[in-house]
């Protein structure tokens, strides 16, 4: 009678233990599937941008300046070349191009007219960036996606923030509303300014 009481409860222990086993098996499971949530719910933020920022432009609409459509920040970097970030919404001129360039005035009055032609100190012809003749602000032609947005980076020895002939203090940003064919002395045939911004300190 004592060694069936004994196997009886030899019995009950290991199945006590075997189920204590499987609570330990049940919680590992659980707390290794929640692990995926809290990576997921964790956000990282981007890196700023490299340089330092020495010049800004806010781009508004020519037809009315109180709705803003872009920005263009310029960096110096540690070479003492300058980086422009452009930026541009646009969602009258989805999926289409806009010229962008650099001109002589930064006036956006009477439509952009006031900011006069292009900023030409090297006295080069227009054309297309990198190209063998171009002006130090001829960004050239942006294609913006089906919701009107589009980036673009553009990094130079060509500009300063520093009195001198590559100045760009004072310059307008000027967004045209179509495409620059690179060849048209001295605009690109690029179409009506839609966008203006001036560039100054920050």
């Amino acid at each position: 009678m004592k060694k069936s009481f004994f196997a009886v409860g030899t019995v009950a222990l290991m199945i006590l233990a075997s189920c204590g086993n499987s609570a330990s098996d049940t919680k590992t499971t659980d707390s290794t599937g929640m692990a995926p949530v809290d990576t997921g719910a964790s956000t990282s933020t981007a890196p700023a941008p490299e340089g330092t920022q020495v010049a800004v432009a806010n781009l508004q609409l020519t037809a009315d300046s109180t709705k803003h459509i872009g920005t263009a920040k310029f960096y110096k970097l540690t070479d003492g070349k300058i980086r422009l970030d452009l930026e541009i919404d646009l969602k009258e001129r989805a999926d289409s191009n806009v010229a962008v360039h650099f001109h002589e005035h930064g006036d956006c009055g009477m439509k952009g007219e006031n900011s006069h032609g292009h900023w030409n100190p090297t006295k080069s012809n227009h054309g297309e960036w990198g190209s063998a003749a171009f002006h130090s602000g001829d960004i050239g032609n942006i294609k913006l996606d089906a919701s009107g947005h589009a980036t673009k980076s553009v990094t130079t020895d060509l500009w300063s923030v520093d009195p001198g002939e590559k100045e760009i203090i004072g310059r307008a940003i000027i967004v045209h509303g179509g495409t620059d064919d690179y060849k048209t002395q001295p605009t690109g045939n690029s179409g009506p300014r839609i966008g203006c911004g001036v560039i100054t300190k920050p």
